[in-house]
């Protein structure tokens, strides 16, 4: 089935939020990962996303080094193998701070729009834009300016209030202070004012959670911030003003933590670090195993079988799918697709 248009987007999360479900949210870097995490959704029958970080983006771009290009690149791939498949498959971006509005989100709103006014459908679904290094209403304002653009185009806005910890894509928060790692009620109830006119966004709101894995006991999540913020929201809007949340690091985290996140608003995880390690793995295991075979050693041609970047790609391909099998599992979204 194709990249879903905006309607079915916005359905595919409303059935999310009504079911207690969430979608995983895959970042890919290339063809192999891209396939991997289609792979899984296809053969779990679930919805998913794939996203697209201003550093994934570049490295996709190869010699051209553009990250807005290499991320279109990128799904123009999904959209093609996309299309085969049994499920939805949407597509956003991740993680655009300040500093790479102009290089990034704006360069890929304009080709949203350059499709729209040729009548052809939009690459992405979303866009996420972070600006939890700003303050508040520096935050806000630019999220309100960038979600006025999006919004007419179909594109749903991911916003971040609080700072999520650790460091991923080049984003180093491992020296934020533990204040900042928690977003709070008014925090929420900000984000909705603001933004709750213009269109359809969604808020990745922290509660102790960080980028990367750490080992059991490092981490502290909590995960009841976001249900103390949603009743802030409800209580002041109504019941309709429950927000769809997104939980970042959600590699490594305990699984009652996931399921507990999932009954106070969260309708997307995003899996990164977990899925880099289990497409590494297998390389390793294959280049340990086979020596003698992927080097020529002592005048030696070593064997084409085994060096044929093919024979060790399908394996990490294999070891991500897995994960992101486990992610669509662990989300309660197994066979959750509203496709047919």
């Amino acid at each position: 089935m194709p990249v879903p248009d905006s309607a079915t987007f916005q359905r595919i999360l409303k059935t999310a939020q009504a079911g207690d479900y969430a979608l995983a949210s895959i970042n890919v870097t290339s063809s192999n990962t891209v396939n991997a995490a289609l792979a899984a959704f296809a053969e779990s029958k679930s919805d998913g996303i794939i996203q697209i970080s201003t550093g994934g983006g570049e490295h996709a771009s190869g010699p051209v080094k553009d990250m807005a290009y290499g991320a279109i690149a990128l799904a123009e791939y999904v959209q093609r193998i996309a299309e085969k498949l049994p499920v939805y498959i949407a597509l956003t971006t991740d993680h655009c701070v300040p500093a790479k509005v102009d290089t990034f989100l704006r360069p890929l709103i304009a080709e949203a729009k350059r499709r729209k006014d040729a009548g052809l459908p939009s690459l992405f679904n979303g866009h996420m834009f972070d600006g939890s290094e700003l303050p508040m209403n520096q935050n806000l304002a630019l999220s309100h300016e960038l979600l006025a653009l999006m919004a007419p185009l179909g594109l749903v806005l991911e916003v971040e209030a609080g700072v999520v910890g650790g460091e991923e894509d080049g984003i180093d928060n491992t020296a934020v202070g533990h204040d900042k790692l928690f977003t709070t009620p008014e925090d929420m109830v900000q984000v909705y004012e603001s933004l709750r006119e213009l269109g359809p966004f969604t808020l990745a709101a922290t509660f102790g959670n960080v980028h990367g894995v750490y080992k059991p006991g490092n981490v502290k999540l909590k995960p009841t911030i976001l249900r103390d913020g949603q009743a802030a929201v409800t209580a002041k809007y109504g019941a309709d003003a429950r927000l769809d949340l997104v939980f970042h690091g959600g590699s490594g985290s305990l699984l009652s933590e996931i399921h507990e996140t999932l009954a106070y608003g969260v309708i997307k995880m995003n899996v990164d670090t977990d899925c880099q390690y289990t497409f590494t793995r297998p390389i390793v295991d294959h280049l340990f195993k086979n020596y003698d075979g992927v080097l020529r050693v002592d005048g030696e041609m070593g064997d084409k079988k085994v060096y044929d970047p093919r024979s060790y790609m399908k394996k990490a391909e294999a070891g991500m799918k897995a994960r992101v099998l486990q992610a669509c599992e662990d989300l309660r979204g197994l066979g959750r697709t509203i496709y047919g």
